[in-house]
């Protein structure tokens, strides 16, 4: 008679380990088979699974078991599956027996890297130095082997976007980030970029994490003042009556910095002064007011320096000129500006003067050439014109003028004849004398020689060589 004595065997026929963690539910992971050598009740096997969610057994055909998935599997969950699967008889009291399946499930790239923040603000003083450390992303992937390793870049920017600044650069290993360049406050307060983790996964996953770098305002910006305009010179000047009491109102000097912060707080105070005790300056206003009322000792013209100081380390300040005038009656405020308008009126008078001057002397020259020209011209037109008067009426004039006793007017002639030429020179000179009573003068040496001439009267300065042109009585009387 069979005794229960043989405990059942479990023989594995085929056992698949590692498992990918995307393997798909009812993939079968081993296969086996049961025997006992007892017989009857003895003999016969039942198969169970401990409690498992993701795995189950299922018969195959007469005494062979496979162990299949039931779900999805996640290595990042669970890396390791131990599965016990026992093996009992019916008999009495019964025999078992368990066999072990240890299931190991490999990575598969189904994990993005993950940033540590959800996004990065860093902080750079402007002025920096070039390439400046100033703060490091970090990102994990649940992953394992290249599927984990992470590298780090800037993404690219869309085209729909705002060009980010370039001069932020990420180190690819650690994710550090650093400026390249250095900044400026009043240029740029502050930009953001985005920068991408990827893993070395087939295919790579990536995860994108925004940086924000704000840039730190310094003190490297002086004071500038508005008003009263420190380019005008002389510069303006406020009145203020001598009737004024103290706390009266001149002037407000106003002034802006371009820093932020405490860097950009203004104070104002009186640097110097005609009367030092006679004005007095608000800290935090610039107002500039009275501090007394005005005497008579008091200059009229008064002049103060302001100075505007920031609050920051170092400080930097700026001066403001400005000017006041003490007055009985305000319509003496056209006094101390009749300096520079009679200065303007002064250039413009020395300006038009130079122009009238230098046309004027170019109408002299004008006048002057026209002049020579048409002097050249009427030379050229007498020398080529015929001979006014022959030498045969020349000749017939002169008996005439014998006859009728005097010349027929009391001016000199000066002629010039050429033989075989039709050219002649006429000249019209002075007047000799006026006409006189003719007057016979005798010319020879004898009595035979005698002839009555009507006789001109030349005085002998008419005969000097000085007055070229003229006839000497020689001259004449061969003539």
């Amino acid at each position: 008679v069979d005794v229960n004595d043989n405990a059942p065997e479990l023989v594995v026929s085929s056992f698949s380990s590692p498992l990918p963690e995307n393997t798909a539910p009812g993939t079968v992971v081993a296969l086996f088979s049961v025997r006992d050598r007892d017989s009857g009740a003895n003999g016969k096997i039942s198969c169970a699974l401990e409690d498992q969610l993701f795995f189950s057994l299922r018969p195959a055909y007469k005494n062979y078991y496979e162990l299949v998935t039931v779900s999805a599997l996640d290595r990042e969950e669970t890396a390791q599956y131990i599965l016990r699967v026992t093996a009992a008889d019916a008999g009495s009291p019964p025999l078992t027996t368990t066999q072990t399946f240890t299931v190991d499930i490999s990575d598969v790239n189904d994990n993005a890297p993950v940033f540590n923040q959800t996004s990065y603000t860093m902080y750079v003083r402007e002025n920096n130095v070039p390439t400046v450390f100033v703060g490091a992303v970090s990102a994990a992937d649940a992953d394992v082997g290249l599927n984990a390793k992470v590298t780090y870049s800037l993404a690219p920017v869309q085209p729909a976007e705002r060009p980010s600044c370039s001069c932020i650069s990420v180190n690819s290993e650690n994710g550090h980030v650093f400026v390249l360049r250095p900044l400026d406050y009043e240029q740029l307060r502050q930009t953001e970029v985005t920068v991408s983790a990827s893993d070395a996964g087939s295919p790579p996953l990536r995860a994108n994490v925004s940086v924000r770098l704000v840039v730190v305002d310094e003190n490297d910006n002086a004071p500038l003042v508005l008003y009263p305009a420190q380019e005008s010179s002389p510069p303006s000047s406020e009145l203020v009556p001598v009737s004024a009491e103290a706390g009266y109102l001149i002037t407000k000097v106003v002034a802006v910095d371009a820093d932020s912060g405490q860097n950009s707080w203004l104070s104002y105070h009186l640097l110097r002064a005609t009367e030092p005790g006679l004005f007095t300056v608000g800290v935090q206003s610039g107002e500039v007011r009275l501090r007394r009322p005005v005497t008579e000792r008091d200059t009229v013209k008064q002049k103060l320096v302001v100075l505007v100081r920031d609050n920051g380390k170092p400080p930097l300040s700026a001066t403001a000129a400005l000017s006041a005038l003490l007055l009985k009656d305000f319509s003496d405020v056209r006094l101390p500006h009749s300096s520079p308008a009679t200065e303007d009126e002064g250039d413009s008078l020395t300006t038009y003067l130079i122009i009238s001057l230098a046309l004027v002397s170019l109408l002299f020259l004008i006048s002057t050439a026209v002049f020579v020209a048409r002097k050249v011209c009427r030379r050229k037109e007498l020398k080529a014109g015929h001979v006014l008067y022959g030498a045969d009426n020349l000749q017939s004039s002169l008996a005439d003028a014998a006859a009728a006793g005097t010349l027929p007017r009391a001016y000199c002639y000066e002629i010039s004849l050429t033989t075989g030429s039709g050219n002649s020179e006429f000249k019209f000179l002075k007047p000799i004398l006026p006409s006189l009573p003719p007057q016979h003068c005798a010319i020879g040496q004898g009595p035979d020689d005698e002839q009555d001439f009507p006789c001109v009267p030349v005085s002998t300065e008419d005969m000097a060589p000085d007055n070229a042109g003229t006839l000497s009585a020689g001259q004449f009387n061969s003539v």
